[in-house]
């Protein structure tokens, strides 16, 4: 019996031995390959503050261009209302002329001479007053 018990013994053993190194060769288990793709980011451009300054000024300036540009469509706008309604109070102001002329020949009225007589000066080049420059020579 006592050889039965050492037999068991050994054979309990070796199982223990054998689940140990079992165990063990399934730890490591099989080779896993991982894909790894890394993802680089890169730092942003080094900015001076000279450059930072120069692109703040370019931005002003678009912006101070396009509100100048719609301020000037703005006022082309206006300058044209203010044509058409000048071209209109000229036509009425021609057809009063008109009807006075009418008007005072119908009561015989005569149009009085103008007072002023035009200079020669005057009439060489209109809207401007000329002086006679010194001539040379002459005190």
């Amino acid at each position: 019996m006592r050889t039965k018990k050492h037999l068991l013994a050994v054979a309990a053993g070796l199982v223990c031995c054998a689940a140990v190194v079992w165990f063990t060769t399934s730890i490591q288990g099989g080779e896993k390959i991982y894909e790894v793709q890394p993802q680089i980011t890169t730092l942003p451009e080094y900015r001076t503050d000279a450059a930072r300054a120069i692109d703040a000024y370019e931005r002003l300036m678009e912006r101070y261009m396009d509100l100048m540009e719609m301020n000037v469509i703005r006022i082309g706008m206006d300058v044209q209302g203010f044509a058409e309604r000048l071209d209109s109070i000229d036509g009425k102001l021609a057809e009063l002329s008109k009807g006075m002329t009418r008007i005072e020949k119908a009561l015989g009225i005569e149009q009085p001479e103008p007072t002023v007589k035009n200079a020669p000066e005057l009439e060489a080049a209109p809207g401007k007053a000329h002086k006679k420059a010194p001539q040379p020579g002459k005190g």
